[in-house]
This record gives structure tokens, sequence and C-alpha cells, in this order.
């Protein structure tokens, strides 16, 4: 369905008991992100939240799409596969032959719809433009500052408009905007985005660059702006076929280049002078836990900023998983499977984005296995499709194998491994934010090959495991005194042959070689994969080691294979350093509120609405982090 404004989404999630008014004045810096990091970990009571009292004129919504029944609603779905099946049915119907006049014929009326759809730019003025500030003033909007060491206050939901200044084509995209004074911001655009590169088109052209923001509308525009499109396809059409409605555009008052929603709640209007200097933006608390680290990017001079008599303020956090962005990468997840079945990889089954990944870590995915090699075809494909170019981890299963059930699909995959031929090593393209790379968007990917083979691919038998009866965590923990905690429940209790380790590591190659001494005792007989974790982190919450693992593991550089056979495979995803790793990038901190801000948020809690106190989710990281600064300077 089509929501005519942010505020008609706010009243569905109010009558459907999925919204809670908060009419306490609660902080945007830092405060704010406090309560929501607080609601959105704990499941029962996940709500999306509108702060009323913000200090500003213009109320706040934040974890508005964060559980699947509000995604669902954002959608206008009852479930989020409900869009895949429909795009599925579109592409068949669209390329089957079509054999007579009369079929030809029937296809009209699905190509008329589709048409009505496509996003039209209308004139006069939108509700978007009821108010015009008479000066453009950041400060009148309730930004927020989401953890401590953040540069500043962030605009976190902006859909940004550019243009390719060559054939006009429009890119909206999703990049966080730090505010540095009342009408300048940066923008965090990464040098793969479409955005980024209209901006060298400008510089090439030596033009001045317009661009607009848009904030809040129908909750469609938000997901749009985050979707993994091919460059060239507009996002608003994306929009319309979602909403079943076409976006109506409106030309922006000072950038009339720009054309954007004419119901959304704020647009920020403004260019980039391609001569000027870029400004250092950053640290940010970003969603793979971490802080991302500043750097360089362009400035973005407000001309205008306008916005409706009843303008919302749309926001949202990212941080430790999970996250109300976890629902709209679970959204892409089940929305984009379709285009990939049925354009580059066939063979696909299902797919799985676990949240524990942060998206690109880590990929499950399920195919029709019908020929020996037929995993290394679809690994190739899938890190040569688009964003999933990203991927660092790549796990592929078949068979009946249900994609979600984690300890089935485990099991299943390990029964049909081979660490030492099973599993393939690459490097390539990686997301910008990822620290573990020794070189910034250059690193290693791993596909870890579950299927069932085929009498070509077995070069020895495979036989079920079961963990040794001489297996101690206690002895071995006492041998090695290094080893802080091992998670064996996966081995002892599932019988699945992995081991999570947690290590304080003292000196160079310290984990390699404590892998090759474990490798080697007869009660880790079976074992096929230990994962490695530093110290500070608890084996036992496989959720948390594996959002750790997953961050600080470049395969290809951190992969060691031990025992007779050079058959169990060791991955290190500690913190790498310069003394024990040669590692000469900064590393950034994890995520956690200060002490300040929860005691603070603790003592409004009883007027905010929301239940019986929810302690900090941040209390649980304080003893993982690296200091007090946003990363480790020195690394040494």
């Amino acid at each position: 369905m089509a929501y005519r404004s942010l505020r008609e989404f706010i009243d569905a999630l109010d009558k459907a008991g999925e919204l809670v008014r908060i009419k306490t004045f609660v902080d945007p810096v830092l405060e704010i992100s406090e309560v929501t990091d607080r609601v959105s970990k704990t499941p029962d009571r996940n709500k999306a939240l509108l702060f009323e009292n913000t200090g500003t004129e213009f109320p706040l919504l934040i974890n508005g799409m964060g559980n699947e029944r509000r995604m669902c609603m954002a959608l206008g779905v009852n479930e989020l596969d409900d869009v895949a099946k429909e795009i599925e049915e579109l592409f068949k119907k669209l390329s089957t032959p079509k054999n007579g006049l009369i079929e030809k014929l029937a296809m009209l009326p699905q190509l008329g719809k589709f048409a009505s759809w496509m996003p039209k730019v209308v004139s006069g003025r939108g509700a978007c433009q009821e108010v015009v500030m008479q000066t453009p003033d950041l400060d009148k909007l309730p930004i927020l500052k989401c953890w401590p060491k953040d540069g500043g206050r962030f605009l976190t939901l902006p859909a940004i408009h550019t243009k390719d200044p060559n054939n006009g084509i429009r890119n909206i995209g999703m990049y966080r905007m730090q505010v540095f004074t009342p009408d300048m911001t940066a923008l965090h655009w990464h040098k793969h985005k479409v955005s980024a590169r209209h901006y060298n088109e400008y510089k090439k052209l030596n033009k001045r660059m317009p661009v607009a923001v848009a904030l809040g509308g129908d909750p469609i525009y938000t997901y749009a702006a985050t979707a993994p499109l091919p460059e060239n396809v507009d996002e608003y059409m994306l929009a319309g076929f979602l909403r079943k409605k076409r976006v109506e555009l409106v030309k922006c008052i000072t950038q009339p280049e720009i054309e954007v929603p004419a119901d959304a709640d704020f647009i920020i209007e403004g260019y980039v002078d391609v001569n000027e200097d870029m400004i250092w933006e950053g640290p940010f608390g970003d969603h793979t836990g971490y802080y991302s680290l500043p750097d360089w990017y362009p400035r973005f001079h407000i001309t205008a900023i306008t916005h409706r008599k009843d303008a919302v303020y749309p926001a949202t956090i990212v941080g430790i998983p999970p996250q109300e962005d976890a629902w709209l990468g679970k959204a892409t997840e089940r929305i984009f499977l379709a285009p990939i079945k049925m354009t580059m990889v066939p063979e696909i089954k299902d797919m799985n984005m676990p949240v524990e990944g942060v998206f690109h870590n880590l990929v499950i995915t399920t195919i029709h296995k019908e020929y020996a090699g037929q995993g290394q075809k679809v690994m190739n494909a899938m890190w040569g499709a688009g964003q999933m170019m990203f991927n660092k981890i790549l796990v592929l299963a078949d068979g009946d194998v249900k994609i979600d059930d984690y300890k089935a699909l485990a099991k299943y995959v390990f029964n049909n491994l081979n660490p030492a031929t099973d599993v393939y090593f690459s490097q390539g393209p990686m997301d910008v934010l990822d620290h573990s790379c020794s070189k910034l968007g250059f690193g290693g990917k791993m596909c870890i090959d579950g299927t069932a083979k085929w009498e070509e691919e077995i070069t020895e038998p495979l036989t079920p495991f079961k963990l040794a009866s001489g297996f101690s965590k206690a002895a071995l923990q006492q041998q090695f005194p290094e080893i802080k905690g091992i998670n064996d429940k996966l081995a002892a209790n599932w019988e699945i042959p992995v081991l999570f380790v947690s290590v304080e590591k003292d000196r160079p190659g310290h984990v390699e070689e404590l892998h090759r001494n474990l490798a080697a005792l007869p009660e880790l007989l079976g074992i096929k994969m230990i994962l490695y974790v530093e110290h500070t982190v608890n084996a036992d919450d496989i959720a948390d080691a594996l959002w750790r693992f997953c961050n600080n593991l470049d395969p290809k550089r951190d992969h060691f294979y031990g025992g007779a056979r050079k058959n169990i495979l060791g991955l290190d995803g500690t913190r790498k350093t310069k003394a024990f790793d040669g590692f000469t990038r900064p590393w950034p901190n994890v995520l956690a509120s200060d002490d300040q801000t929860i005691r603070s948020v603790d003592a409004k809690w009883a007027e905010l609405g929301l239940g019986q106190l929810i302690i900090s989710p941040s209390l649980k990281y304080k003893t993982q982090l690296y200091g007090e600064e946003a990363a480790v300077l020195d690394n040494e």
C-alpha cells in the first residue's frame, strides 16, 4: 500500500500496537540512541518510538521498521516473501514466449500496470514545500548524535538525490551526513557508490553538483534508497512497484535540476563545489558494531530547507546487531532473491544473511545441485553479482535443509565438508567499512562448500563426527593458559565439528602456533574448524562471538591448517595489531554508550512509558573496549 505521509504510517503503527509515544524530553544527543538501542535488542518490547519532545518543534520517529511486522507494514505486504513471489511471477509473464496475438494482447494490462507505477514530475509545489525556512538551519532539526565518539551529529536516514550530468539519470542513495555548521554537512558516499561516480563526472566537467536530500514521506522511499539496484535503474520505479502507486515528484526550489517526492517530510537542497577541499568526516558508530574511521568526503552546502506543516523527523541508529537496519537488510534479502535467481544464478534455492554477519560478512545460500563443481560456479557468480562483491564468507548447501534452521544447516554443511578441499579462498573488493582488510576496500574472501559431493569431488571418505571421549575444556585451558574460553556446545551437543576458542595472544604468530598444537592433539580428532576470537569475547555467546569473528577476519590472510592430514582449519578472528600481526591500519573500537548517558537514561526511564527498566546493552561490551577512543591509533 501507499502511505500518503510519514504521519499516516505512524498512525498505522499506533493502531497495530507497534508504536510507543514518548512525551518526556529525551536528548537527541546520545540519549535517544541509548533508549532505542535498549528497545531494539529486547524482542518482546521492540517497538517503534515517537519522541514527541525533542527540544525542537519536530517529533522524531525511530525504529519504525525495526521488526518483521513493521517492515512488512512499510512495504504493504503480509510476508516479506510476498514481494519476491510477485517479482518472480512478473518476470515469468514477461519472459515467456507469446505465440499468438491473443497471448500478446493479454500481456497489455500487465505492461499498463507497470507503466502506471513509473515516477512522474508534477507541476507546482508539493506538501514537502509547505514551509520554507527563511534561513536554512539544521540546528532546528532533532539530528542525532548516536555514539559517544561520533564526530558530531549525523542525519541517519537521508535519501540523497543526485543526477548524472551527462544523461540526467537520477540516483537515490542513503549515506550518512555529518553536520558541521547549520548550513553545511559532509556527504559520506563510498567510492563504489553511484553518487560518487556522479561527483567524479561533475568534477571532469568542472561544474557545481546539485544535490537534494529527502527525509520521511512514505517509508518505502527510505527502503528504496537502500536497495541494491543496478546502476541506472530508478529507485522510484522500485518504490512505485512496491507501493502500487507512482511516486509524484516536484522540482526543488533552489536546485531545480533535482526532483524530490512531493509528500516527503523534509527536503534539504544544496550543492557540492567540486573544486573545494574535502572535509575530514567521522568517526561514526556504524552498522558493523564498530566505529568507522574518519576520512575525506565532499562538503554539502545547503541552499534551502523546506518541510511539511506537520513534519516528523525520521532517524535510525546502527550499531551492534540487532538494530533496525537488520530488517531493511532482511527485506533486501527476500526481495532481491528472485532477480538473482532469474538473471544471474538460476540454481539458487534460497539465501540468508544472518544478522551477526552485518549483511555482507556472512551469506548462506542453498542451491539445486546437478553436477560436480557447481558450488564453485555459484561462488564465482555470487561474488560477481552487484553488491555481493563485498561478501566475505559464503556458505553453500543443497538438498532439503532449511536455511534458517542454523543447527540443522551447520550439521549438514560440516557432514559434507572436507576442510582441506572444500573451502576456497579468494580476494577482491570489500566494503570500505571492513576494518579487517590490510588495504582499504580490498581483502580476502572464503567459500565453504557444504553441498553433497559428487564422486568427482571426493578425495577421501567423509565419516560422521562425534567428539572424542577424552576431550576436556579444563585440561586444554590448563595446558594452554592463553585460552580463556572454549565453546564446545556445537561439537558436544549437536555433533557439529566446530569449536569457538577465545585466546589472549601475546606474540607474533601466536594464534597459528596455538592452532597447530591443538590440531595435533588426539582428543581433537574429527574437529574440522576452530574459530578464534579475542580473550575479552565470551566464546559461549555464539551470536556475539560470531559477530566479532566475522568482523575481524580476513579469510585469505587469517587462515591456517593443522592436523596430521592438514584438514583442521583455523580461522583467526582476533583483533590485528602491528606488533603481533604486522597490521598497520588503525583498528576501530566496539560501540558502547558512555556511563553518563546510561545513568541519565536510567534516571528518566520510568517517565518514558516503556515498562520495566531495560538494562543498557552497552554494559555487556565495556570490558571489550580498546581504551576510550574511537580507534586504537598507535596500533601496538
